[in-house]
């Protein structure tokens, strides 16, 4: 009998150490996975392939030619682009023309820069971009508009390319 005590003692004193070990294993595999997604994080975000995206993204909208723009939007009539003015566009259908009468018909020269905080993040084939923006029109009429703007886009993978399935142009109220 004091054999099998020792025997059973003997066992529950490796089980509390196994059970640290355990512990301990399953504790430093959560921290690796927490190196993991937040490398593949950064990684997103240094992606050279949104910042080449966003500054040919803005070189055609420089351009004033929606027809050279086109190739960076879905062409789903139920899509929504927020813009500047007016409130948002339904679909490119109505983006390209809309955009033509707030903005393009009365410029005799636009230019659009992405700034050096693009952040990029991609989930799959779903990405989003969020970058401050500068745009810079001279009007026919001789008028400068200078402003400063904040830029979200929503990109999906549609075959080899990503495409904008949704964006979000706003400029901060006067005084902030």
């Amino acid at each position: 009998m004091g054999v099998a005590n020792n025997s059973l003692r003997a066992r529950s004193s490796q089980r509390p150490a196994a059970r640290v070990l355990a512990c301990a294993a399953v504790a430093l595999g959560v921290v690796l996975l927490t190196f993991v997604v937040a490398r593949g994080q950064q990684n997103a975000n240094e992606d050279p392939s949104f910042r080449r995206l966003t500054d040919d993204y803005c070189a055609a909208w420089s351009t004033g030619n929606t027809d050279t723009v086109a190739k960076f939007y879905a062409n789903n009539d139920d899509l929504i682009f927020y813009d500047l003015a007016p409130f948002s566009y339904h679909g490119w259908k109505e983006y390209a023309p809309g955009v033509h009468k707030a903005l393009l018909d009365g410029a005799a020269e636009i230019k659009l820069t992405a700034g050096d905080d693009l952040r990029a993040t991609t989930r799959g084939s779903v990405a989003w971009t969020t970058v401050p923006m500068h745009f810079h029109e001279k009007t026919k009429d001789g008028k400068v508009i200078d402003a400063d703007v904040r830029y979200t886009g929503i990109w999906e993978k549609r075959g080899s390319n990503w495409v904008l399935v949704h964006e979000h142009i706003s400029a901060p109220m006067a005084g902030n």
